[in-house]
């Protein structure tokens, strides 16, 4: 199928061919009949693309200060290549969606069903079933298309809470703003629009507003003080787009005593407390389409929340969007400028950057697109029997930065890659010579000419992913952590117990092969006495709401990422671990604790695993004391040594945490077929239940 992509770094808007998404639990899958360009929005992203790295760099300053910070801490080559990646990543664009229910996968859609959406600009979209409403058979698909958008200005209106003859000012006249005249007019309020486009003055005059036409040189403030009859308008809904703090200004003096702003546009926001402090007045942002937005357990898992509580939610307010249309007092055929075939969407948003279009539709024609979930993206090479040919599972910035690099860069057969939407998975195997892409994992599985699968997907679904690699006989290189719990650790050391031709089980533990390590560990083996290490991980906070505190998705941080440092200490001391004793911070993440770790060898560890610090200390340091010498290793970036012969000092020219190795690794293994685990199971298995044990001494959970 064809998608809409937008390149952040070139600014290069494209259609691109990617596989069909496949129809997840709880979503939709809809073949799209109509999508609208929101002009203000994609306009920008698009313009951002445009702009050189000076004006992207001027656009985004906080972005910018992190930046800086990280090359302190991860060295300037480091980070100019994470900026690199990120203005790489392709942007799939649009958020208004009208098409036929392809397949169901949630209860109260069926197949067949017209249905709206904030899906993109695809001929297939994939959206939960909470971001997603019916469409009344009075409303046909064109205006249809406006739902999403109306929303966003309908959400605005109900944060200002107008009554019946209150005089509002709606500035900005936008696709937002002139329907928010209409939807302002539906509940009796009096309108006044204000911007400096005669013909969208018109279309609100059209819509039952007085307008106030700044092009002509008319002034806001006198009009609004005539109109609302010298009392002070009552509220004022900006729809604007504009850098400047006029708005906002402009909005307090025109308000009466104790009135109401709110800001649905993108404006400058420096206020003037004297504005607001005299009369009283209350000022809101308005967060796009309504209540449960950037709420991942109502928009992604399907959880609603009671209408006795929250009577308007996002769905709520597109079901209402679309009843106001079917009653006739919404009009959005006005509102229409442009009609674009999906085929020249590339045209289309020519004109969006170089006019000033108001209503852009992109219409779909079902010419037979079929759902194909696998996309050949490169011919093969013509390698030799016995190379190890790879499967990627995950396409996330992990993976796209780090892992498909690194395989590439092996020289194994890059075979074929999954991701959920079929974008990523596109635009990271053309970047490194994957032959395939893929929205099926299953299709990889079960493909005989792949022998390894690396699986970088959400931490509850390793075990699963590991223990269909096993069944099949195949390798598998899984990111940490390998499982969650012991059940799932137990019927994974079961499945590879009965594997017949015994394969490579790798867990992603990298820092053993960096090249700071290597010679630390050599240097370790010629000491008899026990081994002292304190590791430090300034970790940083990561909000509560993040899917990795999850405990059913991400296990928490210290089963999801802790468990390298566990490794490592493992692997440097050279013994059994035998005793775990883990202490947390009070706090609601679990993520701030010390965990002390003993070894059958004497040796100790001691691992700080802190999210309470700041990004400008380095993120990882780990000394280690044995037999009268010192040995640090700061970042990844420095190994510095005291009193150590035969073990010299040594700075990178940029980080190095062993991913590039470890990947060789893997791959020589299964080529050379020589020998046994990298890893053995058993380390493997005494990392993962002391991760397991230390989670449940923090938590308070036995």
């Amino acid at each position: 199928m064809k998608q809409l992509l937008q390149h952040l770094g070139t600014g290069e808007t494209i259609l691109e061919d990617v596989p069909v998404p496949k129809c997840s639990s709880g979503s939709l899958l809809i073949q799209t009949r109509q999508t609208l360009v929101s002009v203000g929005t994609e306009r920008m992203l698009v313009g951002f693309g445009k702009s050189n790295l000076i004006s992207k760099a001027r656009q985004q300053p906080e972005r910018v200060k992190q930046v800086l910070e990280k090359a302190k801490t991860d060295g300037v080559v480091q980070t100019l290549e994470t900026v690199r990646n990120k203005l790489d990543t392709p942007l799939a664009l649009g958020y208004c969606n009208v098409g036929i229910v392809e397949e169901s996968g949630a209860d109260g859609f069926v197949a067949g069903d017209r249905v709206v959406s904030n899906g993109k600009h695809a001929e297939f979209v994939c959206v939960p079933k909470n971001l997603c409403a019916k469409i009344p058979d009075a409303v046909d698909d064109e205006s249809a298309s406006f739902t999403v958008v109306a929303s966003i200005g309908l959400q605005g209106i109900r944060l200002l809470k107008p009554t019946l003859g209150e005089v509002v000012v709606v500035t900005g006249l936008g696709l937002i703003g002139l329907i928010a005249v209409q939807l302002l007019r539906a509940h009796g309020c009096r309108v006044l629009g204000i911007d400096l486009d005669s013909e969208k003055c018109a279309l609100a005059r059209q819509f039952g507003a007085e307008t106030v036409d700044i092009s002509s040189g008319q002034d806001p403030l006198s009009v609004a003080e005539s109109f609302s009859r010298g009392r002070g308008v009552d509220a004022v809904l900006i729809t604007a787009s504009s850098k400047s703090n006029e708005p906002i200004h402009q909005a307090a003096t025109m308000c009466r005593k104790r009135g109401r702003i709110v800001l649905v546009g993108d404006v400058g926001m420096q206020m003037s407390r004297a504005d607001f402090y005299e009369k009283e007045l209350s000022f809101q942002v308005s967060c796009s389409y309504g209540a449960g937005r950037y709420d991942e357990s109502y928009e992604e898992k399907g959880h609603d929340y009671p209408v006795a509580y929250v009577r308007w939610t996002e769905q709520r307010n597109f079901e209402a969007v679309l009843d106001m249309m079917a009653s006739g007092q919404l009009d959005m055929q006005p509102l229409i400028s442009h009609r674009f075939e999906f085929t020249d969407a590339v045209e289309a948003y020519d004109l969006i950057c170089t006019g000033n279009p108001l209503g852009v539709l992109l219409r779909y024609t079902d010419s037979g697109v079929k759902l194909t979930r696998l996309v050949e993206l490169a011919r093969p090479d013509s390698l030799p029997a016995g190379k190890a040919s790879l499967g990627f599972i995950g396409a996330g910035g992990y993976a796209s930065s780090v892992l498909v690099p690194a395989f590439a860069a092996t020289g194994a057969r890059l075979k074929s890659i999954a991701s959920a939407t079929g974008v990523s998975s596109v635009h990271v195997g053309k970047k490194f010579g994957v032959e395939q892409a893929s929205t099926d994992a299953s299709q990889l599985l079960d493909d005989k000419a792949i022998n390894a699968l690396v699986i970088s997907t959400r931490h509850n679904s390793h075990a699963k992913w590991v223990r269909d690699c096993l069944q099949r006989g195949k390798h598998v290189f899984v990111e940490k952590p390998l499982a969650m719990n012991t059940e799932e650790l137990s019927a994974i050391k079961t499945d590879l117990e009965r594997a017949e031709q015994r394969p490579q089980l790798m867990v992603g533990f990298n820092r053993r092969y960096s090249p700071l390590i290597t010679p630390l560990k050599q240097a370790l083996q010629a000491k008899s006495q026990p081994v002292s290490m304190i590791y430090t991980v300034n970790a940083g906070a990561i909000p509560g709401d993040h899917w990795v505190h999850d405990p059913g998705v991400g296990g928490g941080r210290l089963i999801g990422e802790a468990c390298h440092f566990i490794d490592l200490t493992r692997f440097l001391a050279g013994a059994p671990i035998n005793r775990v004793e883990a202490i947390g911070m009070q706090s609601a993440c679990d993520d701030t604790l010390t965990l002390q770790l003993g070894f059958e060898n004497g040796s100790i560890a001691a691992i700080h695993y802190f999210a309470n610090g700041h990004k400008s200390f380095p993120k990882e340091r780990l000394e280690v004391f044995a037999g009268g010498s010192i040995a640090e290793v700061d970042n990844f970036r420095a190994l510095r040594v005291s009193g150590w012969p035969g073990l010299s000092s040594k700075r990178l020219l940029k980080q190095d945490k062993g991913q590039r190795a470890c990947a060789a690794a893997f791959v020589q293994a299964i080529e050379s077929g020589e020998g046994g685990a990298l890893i053995p199971f058993e380390e493997l298995e005494e990392v993962a239940i002391a991760s397991f044990d230390a989670a449940s001494q923090v938590s308070g959970k036995s």
